[in-house]
């Protein structure tokens, strides 16, 4: 097994100890982009655990150097990414910012947490910290402040990546196009999650007509997306 592999198998099976995969086909679970979908990982559980804090600040460290990533600064999304670059900056001594998803409209008007309102990232790399991946929106949304704030944007970093395309393309589209790195992806995932028993009757049969059309599993079930006020 490569060593990306081991590291891939260590988060997904620490997940799924703590239950941080959650499946339900008869009460989806609602995204933030409002599709209703019958999986949930819900990356924050790994917060209340201090050896698998320790175990994720190590493997983003050990990724991001085999990916030949250089980092001088670490921004993470809000609010999910903010703990992961706190912690991760704290071990590797590095300065943090976090990045809204819009500006406050009140104080100092900030979007990006940690900077000086008069001042930006000037050139430094920044790496953005994210907790999970999935239409890749809010994500992109970040890198584009960050880079918006004169910061060197190479790559977003993730604990989970659900793997669309959607998500990918809207990363290979930026100009540059921004790398995604993540320690676990969802085949992974399921694979661990089938190999350590972890998937009750029928719950393999939801996950796997999921994976083959995601965003039209809601609609064919009867769980529409909700639409957001504007």
């Amino acid at each position: 097994m490569k060593q990306l592999e081991k590291w891939q198998h260590a988060v997904a099976l620490a997940g799924l100890q703590i239950g941080a995969l959650k499946i339900n086909g008869e009460k989806p679970f609602i995204w933030a982009s409002g599709f209703q979908m019958p999986i949930y990982n819900d990356n924050r559980r790994f917060l209340d655990y201090p050896d698998h804090k320790r175990m994720i600040v190590k493997y983003f460290d050990l990724i991001t150097n085999a990916h030949g990533i250089k980092t001088d600064n670490l921004a993470g999304t809000s609010t999910a990414g903010i703990p992961w670059a706190a912690i991760l900056s704290y071990f590797l001594n590095l300065p943090m910012s976090y990045i809204r998803n819009e500006p406050k409209d009140h104080g100092l008007k900030n979007q990006i947490e940690g900077k000086d309102s008069n001042k930006d990232y000037e050139g430094l790399h920044v790496v953005v910290v994210e907790d999970l991946i999935s239409t890749g929106a809010s994500s992109a949304k970040a890198v584009e402040a960050a880079r918006k704030a004169n910061g060197n944007v190479e790559c977003i970093l993730s604990i989970f990546n659900y793997g669309f395309p959607v998500a990918q393309k809207l990363f290979d589209d930026m100009q540059p196009p921004c790398k995604v790195i993540s320690l676990l992806t969802y085949p992974t995932l399921l694979e661990v999650a089938q190999e350590e028993n972890y998937l009750k009757p029928g719950q393999l049969k939801i996950l796997q007509e999921w994976n083959q059309d995601p965003f039209g599993w809601g609609d064919k079930h009867g769980f529409p997306k909700i639409e957001k006020e504007k």
